[in-house]
């Protein structure tokens, strides 16, 4: 009796134990793995960092779009994720504009492979048009509080992540005779040098370079009709190459000047390495300053992933990443205050000053007049 009383009481300690060791472990790590991270709107909705993590190297994969590495250090920022957390990011058309994205977006609903982007990286009126179309979805990365309220979507569906100005990239071995403004663009010694980096009907940055040289052309924020008249004269006197202009490009001479945003511009400097010469001018006149944004796919396949890729981009870690690459991140008030900017990295950002930012009603109303126009306006067909 008494060897079976002591069996009865081993039995039952077997099973409280198993029991405990159930609700502690087996039954709440399952709980936590079994998260849909596609609902989550913070890091807090699915347990905290560390689950986030645990559920991204799970899905073991990150797939981006548009993401040039020469482009404010996105080459840099890539390997430093990769390596911080030990997933592979499947890199979709590095070259392509905001339009690409979106419609990558559109095109992959249904598809979970490779060929879906989980996040993208638009210019700032594509935020707003995304979110009224459904395809992306809100998210607060843990440091929402420091992204100024203009520059983000008040439910978080997209935040702004930096900006540059629209600068002038020279090959001087070809053209000698840098251009300071815009106006100089016109001089016929800049005949068949002058080119976008984009296409104005469906690229942020070609488009922005409109915005621009409206500014410097007697426009205004409101009214972007002179950046559309001024590339009519500069189509017109032959001086604009209606090609994508890139640095290799600008690096073999066939497009000696190049209009782009202030931080592709020094980044092709420090890539020639001397070869060739090259120099940065950022215009007297019409400094246009232009924000891209962040978002996750309403679609994304890895949605795990593409929520620690903005806790990685959005962390004083990433943002200065981006300034390595001569970005003004967009905490860099925040980041300023709290005194964490490296001097050696905050004296490689140009002088911007005198920069003008348009509200988002005035970027969509432009990007629409823009895009809808440049072909009767200008008629250069930019491939």
């Amino acid at each position: 009796m008494r060897s079976n009383k002591i069996a009865y009481q081993l039995l039952a300690l077997f099973v409280v134990a198993a029991t405990l060791l159930s609700a502690c472990g087996g039954g709440g790590g399952g709980a936590a793995s079994d998260f849909d991270w596609s609902t989550a709107t913070s890091v807090e909705d699915g347990g905290g960092m560390d689950a986030l993590i645990a559920a991204a190297q799970a899905e073991g994969m990150l797939t981006t779009i548009a993401l040039p590495h020469d482009w404010c250090n996105y080459g840099g920022v890539i390997e430093a994720f990769k390596a911080k957390y030990g997933l592979e990011v499947n890199e979709l058309n590095p070259d392509a504009g905001s339009a690409d994205e979106i419609e990558a977006i559109k095109a992959n609903k249904e598809n979970k492979g490779p060929q879906a982007p989980d996040v993208i990286d638009v210019g700032f009126s594509w935020g707003e048009s995304s979110k009224a179309e459904g395809l992306i979805t809100p998210y607060k990365v843990a440091t929402w509080d420091t992204i100024p309220d203009d520059a983000k979507d008040p439910e978080g569906y997209w935040y702004g992540d930096y900006y540059g100005v629209l600068a002038f990239l020279v090959n001087t071995d070809v053209q000698p005779d840098v251009p300071q403004d815009w106006a100089d663009l016109l001089d016929p010694k800049y005949a068949g040098q002058v080119a976008l980096s984009g296409d104005p009907r469906v690229s942020n940055q070609a488009i922005q370079s409109v915005y621009a040289a409206a500014l410097a052309n007697g426009g205004s924020l409101d009214d972007v009709q002179p950046g559309l008249d001024y590339f009519a004269e500069l189509n017109a006197a032959g001086n604009l190459i209606p090609l994508i202009a890139n640095n290799g490009l600008v690096a073999s001479g066939e497009i000696p000047v190049r209009i782009t945003w202030d931080y592709n511009a020094l980044a092709a400097i420090d890539t020639f390495e001397g070869n060739p010469n090259a120099t940065v001018v950022i215009p007297a006149t019409g400094r246009f300053a232009g924000v891209y944004v962040q978002a996750i796919s309403a679609y994304s396949p890895q949605p795990a992933a593409a929520r620690l890729w903005m806790e990685f981009l959005y962390s004083d870690e990433g943002q200065l990443l981006w300034m390595e690459g001569y970005c003004h991140p967009i905490r860099e008030a925040d980041l300023r205050a709290r005194d964490v900017v490296p001097a050696e990295l905050s004296a490689k950002l140009p002088d911007v000053s005198g920069a003008v930012f348009p509200t988002l009603d005035q970027l969509t109303a432009a990007s629409e007049l823009i895009t809808k126009n440049w072909d009767s306006a200008v008629g250069a067909d930019v491939k």
